[in-house]
Formats: C-alpha cells, structure tokens, sequence
C-alpha cells in the first residue's frame, strides 16, 4: 500500500510469492540461443537467516547458462524472470500461472539479448521491463 505523492489515492500492488531460489533451472524464453539457465543470486532480496534468496516474475537476477552455446557458458548474465508455475493473484482476484518458469537475458546496459521471445510474458514483468513488454508477442 503506497500513496502518491500530493494525493489522497491509495495503490494496492499485486503480492507475488517468491517461489524460484537460488539452484533454480529455468527456461530460458528468448532466441539469444541458451536453453536452461541457473539461478545464482537474486540481488536486493532480504531474507531470514539460512534462508536462499529466492525470485519472481518480473525480478532481476543473475544466472549462468547451463544448455547453451559455448560463449554464453562459464559466464554470468543477468536475467528478468518472465513466467512462473506458481499462482500469481492479480488485484481483479484473478490468480494466473504457467506451464513453466522462464527468463530472458538481458545486457548490463538493460536491453534484452535476444531480439525475440517464445512464448507468453506476465504483465507484472512488462509493467517493471518495457523492453521485455516491446518484444513479447502476448503479454498475459
């Protein structure tokens, strides 16, 4: 619940679970070449103590392609997570969630690595990423 600024009008946000921890092998969705990628840390996420840090649609964090070419390998990329299996209840108290959990990279400056992306992107993740939202061909 957060007010804006000068005006009396309340937002409500929708609450997503964090359900993809770091050692999470997800799909990667756009046509950059890498297949499965690995969750290697979730930056700005606070947590319990012992607890992994864990992502949701729409968060940035850092990955390593594990099925890929060659010189996307032994590296670190960053990633925005675009789908979850995990249900997401939006504010209309619909709850949404897909057939599988994927990301697509991004570049340190913040474009997407690839120029296409397969499959459907949660609204969630195209509100906090335009460009992700630019190169999506449906957005849910």
């Amino acid at each position: 619940m957060a007010k804006q600024a000068g005006k009396g009008v309340e937002e409500f946000r929708s609450y997503v679970t964090r359900v993809l921890p770091v050692g999470a092998q997800i799909v990667c969705a756009d046509n950059s070449g890498a297949k499965i990628l690995e969750i290697i840390n979730v930056p700005r996420h606070k947590t319990r103590v012992s607890r992994l840090p864990s992502a949701a649609v729409g968060d940035f964090c850092y990955v390593v392609v594990k099925k890929g070419p060659a010189e996307l390998r032994k590296q670190v990329h960053g990633a925005v997570i675009i789908r979850q299996k995990y249900a997401v209840r939006r504010l209309n108290g619909v709850r949404v969630c897909f057939e599988d959990n994927a990301a697509v990279l991004i570049t340190p400056e913040g474009e997407t690595r690839g120029t296409d992306i397969k499959g459907p992107v949660a609204v969630e993740a195209s509100e906090k990423w335009p460009r992700v939202a630019n190169l999506a061909s449906m957005v849910v």
